[in-house]
């Protein structure tokens, strides 16, 4: 075999590593979740915090983005709810239980945050995890919770969560405009506490035309 030349073999690895670092852009490149242009936020996993129980991400260009997270309507069984259908929404996501104590304590302030902020474009989308389908819906209207769930007793739809611990209930994960996460609550809260970071996120990026929700 003819030994290569320096310079071609140079020239070679020069247009390897051009390839590979385009392949590597793209790579880092979604779709927003209205479908317009893209973005280079890379995909959320997340990070044992150390202890802490309250988690910031800014600035909002350092967020990863949820994408794929759907399952089984709780409040119409049968169909599928997901964060696909609030595309340019902020979605604030709550992991509950009907089992659940501190759950039972923090949804009424959900509900309020819910129906304060939607003309804002921010809907509450919760998840259930561990329950009865029955039992969870009981739960609900005794307490005129009207937002929709996603009924998931497995914990499944988390998946789309790399790394977010199922078993932490209830929990509460704020997605802004692109989907992005831009606060994790790692235990129960308050409207005192909840509604100002939702504020915040919402005024990130003006509404969408018509921002209402489910």
């Amino acid at each position: 075999m003819q030994p290569v030349p320096f310079r071609r073999l140079r020239g070679r690895v020069t247009t390897a590593l051009v390839v590979a670092l385009l392949v590597a852009m793209s790579g880092c490149s979604f779709s927003r979740p209205d479908g317009s242009a893209p973005s280079q936020a890379a995909e959320f996993t997340f990070v044992a915090p150390g202890g802490q129980t309250r988690i910031l991400y800014d600035p909002p260009d350092s967020r990863g983005t949820v994408s794929g997270l759907s399952g089984e309507s709780l409040l119409e069984p049968g169909s599928t709810i997901g964060l696909d259908d609030y595309p340019g929404q902020v979605v604030v996501l709550n992991l509950w239980g009907a089992w659940c104590g501190p759950c039972r304590e923090e949804m009424p302030g959900l509900q309020q945050i819910h129906d304060q902020m939607q003309p804002q474009g921010v809907t509450l989308l919760g998840i259930d995890v561990r329950d009865s389908a029955d039992a969870a819906r009981d739960f609900m209207a005794d307490r005129d919770i009207t937002y929709p769930s996603i009924y998931d007793n497995p914990g499944r739809s988390l998946l789309a969560l790399s790394g977010f611990p199922r078993s932490t209930v209830p929990s509460t994960i704020v997605l802004d405009r692109q989907h992005r996460v831009a606060a994790v609550f790692l235990t129960a809260v308050r409207v005192s506490e909840l509604l100002p970071v939702v504020q915040r996120v919402a005024a990130e990026e003006p509404a969408p035309a018509g921002g209402g929700g489910t």
